[in-house]
């Protein structure tokens, strides 16, 4: 594991001790990954192997109501925190700085670049397509996909580059709240996979168990893995 701090944001990379596996981007709320990279030595551990067959860059201390947000947005309830709307500058510096400083670090050159996210950084993982030709597979895990006008962007513009495969997962208590804007989460989750299947994209939509913070080490673990 290596950690070193670029423009304020702390990254952490774990290594595979094999060459040009996967590269796969973590964007968090907050901490360095560790739970999601243990869940993920407990899967190859169940495998039969030694090694999880990835390099997992992990990125947090972000500005998370900012950097993960395509657009401003007003705060969810009162006295809550504005949706700054900086993902477009967050994401020069992923793909300019952060990621180029990763590749330097793994063993090889990666098979491909794929990048996940939960919550917000759900939102911004699928957001990037839109934006960025950088990442081959994207994983969203319980993806903020209620943010407003998001649905009407994605059907209205096209991709810089269709991924090879897109994971979408949603708690089945997550739609079961008052807000009558994160009401719509799973009608929006479920009516980007269909559309993203209609594009020939392959798709995997799965349904957990529980609300939006239930097992959720476990949920990106299991995405991550999916499109590896």
């Amino acid at each position: 594991m290596r950690k070193d701090i670029i423009a304020g944001k702390l990254i952490t990379l774990y290594t595979s001790s094999h060459p040009d596996r996967p590269l796969i981007v973590l964007n968090t709320h907050s901490g360095d990954g560790a739970g999601v990279w243990g869940e993920l030595s407990k899967m190859a551990d169940a495998a039969g192997s030694c090694d999880s067959g990835i390099n997992l860059l992990v990125v947090s201390d972000l500005d998370w109501n900012c950097d993960m947000t395509p657009w401003p947005c007003p705060p969810l309830y009162k006295n809550g925190e504005t949706f700054g709307g900086g993902a477009d500058e967050y994401l020069k510096l992923l793909v300019s700085e952060i990621i180029p400083h990763a590749k330097e670090h793994v063993c090889g050159e990666p098979s491909k670049t794929c990048i996940a996210g939960y919550s917000l950084a759900g939102l911004f993982a699928l957001y990037a397509a839109y934006r960025c030709d950088a990442f081959d597979r994207t994983a969203s895990m319980s993806g903020s996909l209620w943010f407003p006008d998001f649905m009407e962007f994605a059907e209205e513009h096209d991709m810089k580059k269709a991924p090879e495969k897109i994971y979408l997962s949603l708690g089945d208590k997550e739609a079961k709240t008052r807000n009558p804007l994160m009401q719509k989460v799973q009608e929006n989750t479920e009516a980007l996979a269909e559309y993203y299947g209609q594009l020939g994209i392959n798709v995997d939509f799965e349904m957990n168990p529980g609300n939006h913070f239930r097992d959720v080490e476990l949920r990106c673990a299991k995405g991550i893995a999916t499109i590896s």
